[in-house]
C-alpha cells in the first residue's frame, strides 16, 4: 500500500510539473484535457456521445474538426462529361469511308484478297471434291443417328431415371419417364416427316422430271454439307492460306501487350501501379489499308519515346518493320497514333503519279509528291522553299528529286536550270526546258555549275531591287513574290527553279568548292522571298561534302536510305534519330523513294511517286507543247552547255577580240559573235557569256571605259585570260 501510495504522488506531482511547464518530459507540447474538453463542448462537440466500445477510441483525446475554407483552387485532374470530349468524339462517317481514296483502297484490298483466296481454293479443288466424296457418307450416318438420339429425348433423361432407381425413388422414375415419352412422341413425329420428305424430294430429284444441271446443284449443295458434319474435328476439308498471320487486327490488349515490351521504364513503371495507364481515348479503328490506334501514353510519357523503338514495337507485334508506323497523334505529346497495315508497305502497290495522265501546276500551290504508307498523297511545295535531298545510291533519291523539277515544268512561268554532276543523264529528260544545263562531273562541267551559282547570287541581288520597286508601289506585300507578280509581263521576277544533283562533286572540288558553298548559302538565304528556289541532291551527306551553313538554312529536307545516325541528323537536322526519325531502317532498292519527310507537316515517313524515263518523257511532252504556245520555249542555241554542242566559245571570243584592247566588255563581245555567228550566240546575255566562259575557267571582270567624258563600268574579260585558256584546253587534248 505504502508502494501505491508513493507511486500516486510522483505521478501527481510529475503531472503538476509538466502542467506548469506546457510540456512533457521529452519535450513535447502537453495539452490540458479539461480545456480541450471544454473548447470541445463550446464548439458543438458532445464527448459523452462517443462510442466508447470503439476499439481505437482513446477517452484522453479529442477530435477537432477544421473549418471548412471553401472548394479546392485546382480543377479535377479528370475532364468533365459536358466539355471533354468534343475533340475525342468517334467520327460520324467511319475513316474508310470519308474519301473516295479510302473508299477505292478498301475495295481494292477486299477484291485483291478476295481473287487471291479464290485462286487458291480453284487450284486446290480436286482435292477438296475427294475429300467431300469421302466424308459425304459418313456425314450423312451421323446426321441420321443424331436425329434418332434425339427424337428418342434419352439425353440427360436416362442419367435423372438411373439415379432415381438406385435411390428406389420409383415416383421420380415414373415422372421422367413420362416425360421422356411426351417429347419422343413429337419429335418421332417430326423426324419421320422430315425424313418422309426428304426422301421424297431425293426420288423426285433422281427421277423425275428435273433438267441436269438442276441435279447436280442440288448434289453439290448436299454433299459439302454432309461432308462437313462427316469429317474429324482436326481434318478440315478446306487448306489454309497462309501459314503464318502478315496482319494481326489491333486490340487493345495486344497494343498494350506490345508497349510494354519495348523496354521504356515509363511504361513498365506505370502499368505496374495502375493496369489502366495506357488508354485508348477513341476505338481502334480501320483507316485505309489498315487499322489505327490512338493510344493515351502514362503520364510523362512521349509518344517521340515509342516512334524511337519502332523496331521493338515491331518485332512485339510479330509484324515486319515496314508494316508498323507509329507517330505523334493530335492532342498532347504523350497521345500515339499507331497504325498497322493490312501488309508490309513495300508489298502494297504505289498509285501512279497523278501529274503523268493529266493537270496542271502552279507552283505556288501545293501539288502531288509523295504517298504514306496509308497510300495517301502528300503535297510538296516549291515556292519560299529551299530542298535537300540525301540518300545513299539507289534509295531513290535522284527521281525524288527530278519529280519536283518536272512539276515546275509543267509551269510556264518558270525558268529552270540545273546540273547534273554523277553524268549518266538521269536529268536528260528535262533538258529541252532548261535555260542552262550540264551533265557530267568532269573539271569543265564542274566549272559551269560553279559559275551558274556565281550568277545565281548576282540574279538575287537583281531581283531584290525589282522587289523593292514593286513593294513601293504597293505590288509587293511582305516584299515577296507574289502570283500576280510572277505572271506579270516584264517583272523579272518569274519563278526560277535551280536544281543540282550529286552536289558533293562541286563541294568537294579543291578549286571551286569552298567558294561555291559559300555562294550556294547565300542563295539559300536570300532566295525564298525572291521566287528563287534551289534544289539540291547528296549520296554523302558529312561535313565535306554538305557544308552545315547550308544544312542549316534548308527549310525542307527529304532524308532517303542512308548508313548510319550520322548522315540521318545531318540531313534532317540534329537529334531526328533521337527522337524517332530514322532513315536508317529503309533498305536501298527495295524500298527506293521511301525517307522521312521533314519540313511540310510534322516529319513523316513517305514514299515519293516512282515517275520512270518513259513516264517522265510524257509529262515533257506536255510541259514542252504548254511552253511552246506560250512563247516560252528557250531555243537549244540559248542553253549554255559545254564545247560539245558544235561550237568552240573561246575560239569565237578570241576570233572577234578588239585589236588593241587588253579588255572587253561582255556586250561588245557578244555584238561581234552575233554578227560572226548569227545562229549561235544571237540572243545573248552578258550574264550568258560570263557562264560559258567561267566553263573554262576565265574569269570576268569590272571592265572601266571613257564614254561622253565619264567613266562607265562593266563587266567582261581580259584577252591574256583567253588565249591561257586556250593554250591550257590545247594542251590538255595533246596529253590525252
Amino acid at each position: 500500500m505504502n508502494h501505491d501510495k508513493d507511486e500516486r504522488e510522483l505521478f501527481e506531482r510529475l503531472s503538476r510539473e509538466m502542467a506548469a511547464t506546457g510540456t512533457d518530459g521529452n519535450g513535447a507540447d502537453v495539452v490540458d484535457l479539461a480545456e480541450a474538453r471544454r473548447r470541445a463542448a463550446a464548439d458543438g462537440i458532445d464527448v459523452d456521445q462517443v462510442d466508447a466500445d470503439d476499439e481505437f477510441y482513446d477517452h484522453e483525446s479529442v477530435r477537432i474538426d477544421r473549418p471548412e475554407l471553401g472548394r479546392p483552387v485546382d480543377p479535377p485532374d479528370e475532364p468533365r462529361t459536358r466539355s471533354a470530349g468534343k475533340r475525342d468524339r468517334a467520327p460520324v462517317v467511319p475513316v474508310w469511308l470519308n474519301s473516295r481514296a479510302n473508299i477505292r483502297t478498301s475495295l481494292v484490298y477486299g477484291m485483291k484478297e478476295a481473287r487471291y483466296r479464290a485462286g487458291y481454293h480453284a487450284i486446290r479443288s480436286p482435292k477438296y471434291a475427294g475429300k467431300a466424296i469421302v466424308y459425304a457418307p459418313v456425314g450423312f450416318v451421323r446426321t441420321v443417328h443424331r436425329l434418332g438420339s434425339w427424337a428418342m429425348a434419352e439425353r440427360h433423361n436416362w442419367d435423372l431415371r438411373q439415379h432415381a432407381a438406385d435411390r428406389g425413388d420409383a415416383d421420380t422414375w415414373m415422372k421422367l419417364d413420362a416425360r421422356r415419352q411426351r417429347q419422343s412422341r413429337w419429335r418421332w413425329t417430326l423426324v419421320l416427316s422430315l425424313g418422309a420428305i426428304a426422301a421424297a424430294g431425293t426420288s423426285f430429284l433422281a427421277l423425275g422430271p428435273v433438267p441436269t444441271a438442276g441435279k447436280w446443284a442440288a448434289l453439290a449443295l448436299a454433299v459439302p454439307v454432309l461432308a462437313r458434319l462427316g469429317r474429324p474435328a482436326d481434318k478440315p476439308i478446306t487448306d489454309r492460306v497462309s501459314a503464318g498471320k502478315t496482319y494481326r487486327k489491333l486490340t487493345a490488349e495486344l497494343v498494350r501487350r506490345a508497349l510494354t515490351s519495348i523496354q521504356l521504364s515509363g511504361i513498365n513503371r506505370a502499368v505496374a501501379q495502375d493496369p489502366g495507364a495506357i488508354s485508348f481515348p477513341t476505338e481502334i479503328h480501320r483507316d485505309g489499308p489498315g487499322h489505327m490506334a490512338i493510344v493515351d501514353l502514362p503520364y510523362g510519357v512521349e509518344a517521340s519515346d515509342v516512334i524511337a523503338r519502332r523496331g521493338r514495337l515491331a518485332s512485339a507485334l510479330r509484324l515486319p518493320l515496314d508494316q508498323v508506323w507509329p507517330e505523334t497523334a493530335p492532342g498532347h505529346t504523350g497521345r500515339l497514333g499507331l497504325w498497322v497495315g493490312f501488309e508490309p508497305a513495300s508489298q502494297m502497290k504505289q498509285p501512279a503519279w497523278p501529274l503523268i495522265s493529266g493537270g496542271k501546276v502552279d507552283v505556288f500551290k501545293p501539288f502531288p509528291f509523295a504517298t504514306t504508307p496509308r497510300l495517301e498523297t502528300v503535297n510538296a511545295e516549291l515556292m519560299s522553299r529551299n530542298w535537300l535531298f540525301g540518300g545513299q545510291p539507289g534509295s531513290g533519291k535522284t527521281f525524288a528529286l527530278r519529280d519536283l523539277v518536272l512539276a515546275a515544268a509543267l509551269d510556264v512561268r518558270t525558268e529552270i536550270r540545273g546540273y547534273e554532276l554523277k553524268g549518266v543523264g538521269d536529268f536528260g529528260v528535262v533538258a529541252p526546258v532548261c535555260a542552262e544545263y550540264g551533265n557530267g562531273f568532269d573539271d569543265d562541267t564542274i566549272a559551269g555549275c560553279a559559275a551558274m551559282l556565281d550568277w545565281l547570287y548576282e540574279e538575287c541581288r537583281r531581283r531584290s531591287k525589282r522587289i523593292d520597286h514593286y513593294a513601293k508601289l504597293g505590288k509587293a506585300p511582305e516584299n515577296k513574290v507574289t502570283p500576280e507578280l510572277a505572271s506579270l509581263k516584264g517583272s523579272g521576277l518569274h519563278p526560277l527553279v535551280v536544281f543540282i544533283d550529286e552536289i558533293q562533286e562541286l563541294f568537294r572540288h579543291p578549286k571551286y568548292g569552298k567558294k561555291a558553298g559559300e555562294i550556294a548559302e547565300k542563295v539559300i538565304k536570300l532566295g525564298r522571298a525572291l521566287g528563287v528556289v534551289l534544289l539540291i541532291g547528296t549520296q554523302i551527306p558529312d561535313k565535306d561534302s554538305l557544308p552545315t551553313g547550308i544544312t542549316r538554312n534548308v527549310n525542307t529536307r527529304f532524308c532517303l536510305s542512308v548508313a548510319d545516325q550520322t548522315a540521318n541528323d545531318m540531313i534532317l537536322g540534329t537529334s531526328a534519330y533521337k527522337n524517332g526519325y530514322r532513315a536508317t531502317v529503309f533498305e536501298p532498292v527495295v524500298e527506293a523513294g521511301w525517307g522521312i519527310l521533314s519540313g511540310i507537316g510534322k516529319p513523316a515517313a513517305l514514299r515519293s511517286y516512282y515517275v520512270d524515263t518513259d513516264q517522265a518523257g510524257r509529262v515533257m511532252a506536255r510541259a514542252i507543247e504548254a511552253r511552246t504556245k506560250a512563247g516560252v520555249m528557250p531555243a537549244p542555241d540559248e542553253q549554255t552547255r559545254d564545247t560539245s554542242t558544235g561550237y568552240d566559245v573561246l575560239a569565237d571570243v578570241a576570233t572577234v577580240w578588239p585589236q588593241g584592247d587588253e579588255k572587253a566588255w561582255n556586250e561588245t563581245l557578244i555584238e561581234r559573235l552575233s554578227e560572226y555567228r548569227a545562229d549561235v550566240y544571237a540572243g545573248w546575255k552578258p550574264e550568258q557569256l560570263t557562264a560559258a566562259l567561267a566553263v573554262h575557267g576565265v574569269k570576268v571582270g569590272q571592265v572601266g571605259r571613257r564614254v561622253d567624258g565619264k567613266t562607265v563600268n562593266r563587266r567582261g574579260p581580259a584577252q591574256p585570260d583567253i588565249l591561257a585558256a586556250i593554250a591550257e584546253r590545247n594542251g590538255k587534248r595533246q596529253a590525252e
